[in-house]
């Protein structure tokens, strides 16, 4: 299973919404607070394309912001991320 990568900040109710739903699910992640480390938010801009947090990774694999989570996990997506 590949560790997430979920870029943050601190004042984001998504973030928090899927740092929950990745627990519940029992998947370990990295947070990257890009508020803190501009040089981060450049990398998540970079990866991403999107400027909006959450930002969500499995490796090199971009599931999207919190609702793009929740619809990958509804839809099988997320499984088969999570089973490459």
């Amino acid at each position: 299973m590949s560790k997430a990568t979920l870029y943050s900040t601190a004042i984001c109710p998504y973030c928090v919404a899927a740092k929950n739903f990745l627990r519940s699910k029992g998947i370990d992640y990295e947070e990257v607070r890009i508020d803190l480390d501009p040089a981060r938010r450049e990398e998540m801009l970079s990866r991403a394309k999107r400027t909006s947090v959450p930002q969500i990774f499995f490796g090199d694999t971009h599931v999207g912001g919190f609702d793009d989570l929740v619809a990958a996990d509804r839809s099988g997506r997320l499984a088969e991320i999570l089973a490459a």
